[in-house]
């Protein structure tokens, strides 16, 4: 077996041969289950390495500015992959130990994706702006309004260009991504050149992006889609942030916008200030936690302790709509089954015990129509945008590749 070394260093950290032929095993797995045409070795192991130091620029990034995934937040993650499998968690370890995969390594594997999740979140997600009148327009368009709006499976392949690439640096990429689209005509595999060359996140899946109206998609993406037979490829796109090249997979007509669901649920906050740090507030919400378990009355312990206005009434909230709460807060809201009570979730406010007492889905109000529609409009910014920041974050770090080295 020959020595490890490095093969690329990102800033203040390296990435060794061991990992990118550990991660590029993975992707060769997955691509050969999918029923996808391998890409020659070498090809897909420039993509990988390039992948890996895309996630190692968000890691650092996440590190740098201090957000972290927590023993908690992880245990909670994994306790929900295990039941999405239908086993508990040491029935989950077993099966992966049997398949050879270290729990150990697993565990910082999905740390490192809800780390990433999370700086996606922060960065990108929450500062995307909606205007009133983008709002507006997109009310008053007749393909908004639900009526079996028809739906487009795409695919893509994104080429991405540096922040500041000079002329010589665009001409190479369009030339580049020509070559790639020259290949296409001719009958090559997109899945597989998608593996091969793209540089967006889903490459692995063969760039596909599954079945969306086109308002869920990026609109340079909408505007050649529609005018695309099936199986058709795309002429290619430009946009800040490199070359496009768009396949239409299939259509078929949409169901119409569905009402959308509302959670009823309460909560217990304690918030942390000067006073009461954030072990504090876990450890006090963990011992609550406990007595709840224990058969203490959740209502009773709301109005004793809960450090909110919901308190007089049992921390109940009501019904809640999407986007009425923040992005903490209602991603651990949608992940408890009713009846069931979270762990302590951290968020802006501080750190909440959160229970669902029930669902349902209702028709929208035309004040709930807006929110819905910023939502979409937000849905179809937010895929450029993170592409956008990512060759942002990808251009400041100090990368040396060193594949080629003997």
């Amino acid at each position: 077996m020959p020595a490890d070394r490095i093969v690329a260093v990102v800033n203040d950290e390296v990435i060794t041969l061991f990992e990118l032929r550990t991660r590029l095993d993975l992707a060769l797995t997955q691509l050969q289950k999918q029923g996808t045409p391998l890409p020659p070795r070498d090809v897909l192991e420039r993509q990988m390495l390039e992948r890996l130091v895309i996630d190692k620029v968000q890691l650092q990034y996440a590190r740098d500015t201090g957000l972290r995934v927590d023993d908690a937040q992880l245990e909670q993650a994994l306790q929900r992959i295990a039941a999405n499998n239908k086993m508990s968690l040491s029935q989950f370890r077993a099966a992966l130990q049997k398949d050879g995969i270290p729990f150990a390594k697993f565990r910082e594997d999905i740390r490192e994706e809800m780390t990433i999740a999370r700086v996606r979140e922060r960065e990108v997600e929450n500062k995307i702006a909606i205007s009133e009148g983008e709002i507006d327009n997109y009310l008053s368009d007749d393909s908004a309004k639900g009526s079996g709006r028809e739906e487009y499976e795409v695919a893509h392949i994104l080429l991405r260009s540096p922040e500041s690439a000079s002329p010589e640096q665009i001409q190479k990429l369009k030339a580049k991504a020509d070559q790639v689209l020259e290949r296409l005509r001719k009958g090559e595999d997109f899945a597989q050149l998608a593996a091969a060359y793209s540089d967006a996140p889903d490459a692995l899946k063969g760039g596909n992006l599954g079945l969306r109206p086109l308002d869920r998609m990026p609109a340079i993406f909408s505007e050649v889609v529609v005018k695309l037979k099936v199986g058709e490829v795309a002429p290619m796109l430009r946009s800040p942030n490199g070359f496009h090249i768009v396949k239409l997979v299939s259509k078929g007509g949409g169901a119409a916008i569905p009402a959308v669901q509302q959670t009823h649920a309460r909560h217990i906050l304690i918030k942390v200030n000067e006073v009461v740090s954030e072990n504090d507030a876990r450890h006090k919400l963990t011992v609550l936690y406990e007595r709840i378990k224990n058969g203490t009355s959740f209502a009773e312990l709301a109005r004793l302790f809960s450090q909110d206005g919901s308190a007089s009434k049992g921390g109940d909230l009501g019904w809640i709509y999407p986007g009425d709460t923040v992005p903490e807060f209602e991603r651990a809201m949608n992940q408890l089954p009713p009846g069931e009570v979270s762990q302590p979730v951290q968020t802006p406010f501080g750190f909440h015990l959160i229970e669902v007492l029930e669902r349902r889905v209702q028709d929208v109000s035309a004040d709930r129509q807006r929110a819905a529609a910023r939502q979409v409009l937000r849905g179809r910014k937010m895929d450029e945008a993170y592409q956008d920041w990512l060759r942002q974050a990808r251009d400041r770090a100090y990368v040396e590749i060193r594949l080629e080295e003997r």
